[in-house]
C-alpha cells in the first residue's frame, strides 16, 4: 500500500490544496495578502517559513508571528450522460507559528510549526465515485528549527531540519456500485506517522532596495506502519476474505524549490514576485497492498506531472497604523488527463488575495487576509482503476479563505 496515504492527501487536495496536488499554501497572514509571495520578501517572523535566509535582516531581536485561517471549499460533480451529480463542502483550519530571535550579529535562530497537509473531505457514502473515495480526515503538523547566517551586508543563508507528524483516515468503497460485493467498504486508519527533511534558504541584497531570494525545501517519506484496515458492509459470500487487517503505506511529500524578488518602490510600497516548481513526479501510483495475504492488491497509476505557480504580491504602508496588502497567482495542476480522480477533483487555478496590517502599538499588530480561489471547470477522467473500469464527468471547485493573525517584536 506505498501510496495509500498519498491517495488521503489527494482526496483533501480535492477541495482544498492550493499548490497542486495536495500542498495547503495558507503558510502566513502576511505573505498570504501578498499572494503567498515571501522567499524575498523580509518582513516578520514569517520568513522562517518562505526563506530562513530572510531572518537574518529583521529589524527587531524578537519576533512572533501567529494566524490561522478558515477554509472554505466547494466541489461539484457532475456526468450528464448518466445524470450522476454530487457535491462536497468542506471546511479546513491551517494554523502557523513563527518565532525568531537574534542571537549575535551575524546569527538568528528561529522556529517554524505549520500545517502544510491537515483537513477534511468528505462525499457522500456510495456515492457514484466511491470506490475511488468516499471520505478522508488528514491530520499533519512540521515542526522545524532554523538557523540563518549573515554574511556581510548583501548576502545570507539559513536552513533546518523539518519533523513532520501526522494521523489519517480514509474511507472508500471495494469495487464501482452493482459489483458483487455491494456497498462494502474499508475504512483505513493511521497515526502517530512521522518523518524527516529539510529546508534550506539564501537572500541576496544587491541594492538597499532589491532582493533575491531561493529556498529549497526537500522530499519527505512519511511511513505508515501497522495501521488499521476495517472491512464493513461485506456479504456473508466474502467475510473470510475481507476481514480486518493490518496495512503499510508510505506517502511522498514532494521537493518544491522557490526562487523570486522584491523591490521597494518607494519608502511605502513594495512589490515581488516568486517562481514555485514543486517535484510532483514523485507521485508515480497509488498501491493498495494488505496485510491478509488473500485480499487482492490494488495498484493505481496516477503519474503525477512536476508543476509550477507564479505569484505576485505587492504592499502599501498608508500610515503608521495601516498597511495594505494585495496578490495574485497562477497555479498549475500536475493531474494528468486520463488520470483525474475524485480525491484532486481540480484543475489549473487562479489565486485572489489581500489582506491588512492594523499597528496597535510600535510592537504589536493584528493581520487579516482573504484567498479567493478558482479552479477552472474541467471535463475529464480516471481511466485506470484496477478493474479496468473508467470515472469521469465535469467538475467545478472553489475555496474562500478567510485569516487572522498577530505579529509581536521588540
Amino acid at each position: 500500500m506505498r501510496k495509500l496515504l498519498s491517495l488521503t492527501l489527494m482526496a483533501l487536495a480535492g477541495s482544498v490544496a492550493f499548490a497542486g496536488g495536495y500542498r495547503v499554501s495558507i503558510q502566513g497572514q502576511k505573505q498570504l495578502a501578498m499572494g503567498h509571495t515571501g522567499v524575498a520578501v523580509v518582513g516578520s517572523a514569517e520568513t522562517a517559513f518562505f526563506n530562513p535566509a530572510g531572518m537574518a535582516y529583521l529589524e527587531n531581536k524578537f519576533n512572533l508571528s501567529v494566524g490561522g485561517s478558515a477554509l472554505m471549499a466547494k466541489t461539484r460533480f457532475q456526468n450528464s450522460q448518466y445524470n450522476w451529480t454530487a457535491s462536497s463542502d468542506n471546511l479546513g483550519t491551517p494554523l502557523n507559528l513563527y518565532a525568531t530571535y537574534r542571537l549575535t550579529d551575524w546569527l538568528t535562530a528561529g522556529l517554524a510549526v505549520y500545517t502544510p497537509y491537515g483537513s477534511a473531505v468528505e462525499w457522500e457514502q456510495d456515492w457514484q465515485g466511491a470506490y475511488l473515495v468516499n471520505n478522508i480526515d488528514l491530520k499533519a503538523i512540521f515542526i522545524q528549527p532554523t538557523v540563518s547566517v549573515r554574511i556581510g551586508e548583501h548576502f545570507s543563508i539559513g536552513g533546518g531540519p523539518i519533523y513532520a507528524t501526522g494521523s489519517v483516515n480514509f474511507n472508500r468503497n471495494l469495487q464501482p456500485a452493482g459489483g458483487v460485493l455491494g456497498n462494502a467498504d474499508v475504512t483505513l486508519d493511521a497515526s502517530g506517522i512521522s518523518a524527516w527533511g529539510y529546508n534550506v534558504g539564501m537572500m541576496f541584497n544587491p541594492t538597499e532596495d532589491f532582493r533575491l531570494g531561493l529556498n529549497y525545501r526537500s522530499e519527505i517519506t512519511m511511513e505508515a506502519r501497522g495501521g488499521e484496515a476495517t472491512f464493513a458492509d461485506v456479504p456473508v459470500i466474502a467475510q473470510g476474505t475481507f476481514s480486518n487487517t493490518k496495512f503499510d503505506a508510505d506517502l511522498p511529500l514532494p521537493g518544491e524549490v522557490t526562487a523570486g524578488l522584491s523591490y521597494q518602490v518607494t519608502d511605502k510600497w513594495l512589490v515581488a514576485f516568486d517562481y514555485n516548481y514543486t517535484l510532483w513526479s514523485v507521485y508515480k501510483s497509488l498501491d493498495v497492498d494488505f496485510e491478509k495475504a488473500d485480499i487482492p492488491d490494488s495498484k493505481n497509476p496516477r503519474n503525477y506531472k512536476n508543476s509550477s505557480a507564479f505569484r505576485f504580491g505587492t504592499q502599501y504602508i498608508a500610515n503608521d497604523k495601516f498597511t495594505f496588502r494585495a496578490g495574485y497567482y497562477i497555479d498549475e495542476s500536475p493531474v494528468q488527463d486520463g488520470y483525474f480522480a475524485p480525491e484532486t477533483p481540480r484543475n489549473d487555478g487562479m489565486g485572489f488575495t489581500g489582506g491588512l496590517t492594523y499597528q496597535f502599538s510600535k510592537n504589536f499588530g493584528v493581520d487579516v487576509s482573504f484567498l479567493y480561489l478558482h479552479f477552472d471547470e474541467i471535463d475529464n477522467s480516471y481511466d485506470y482503476y484496477t478493474d479496468g473500469s473508467s470515472f469521469g464527468g465535469t467538475y467545478k471547485s472553489s475555496v474562500f479563505s478567510p485569516g487572522i493573525g498577530i505579529t509581536y517584536g521588540f
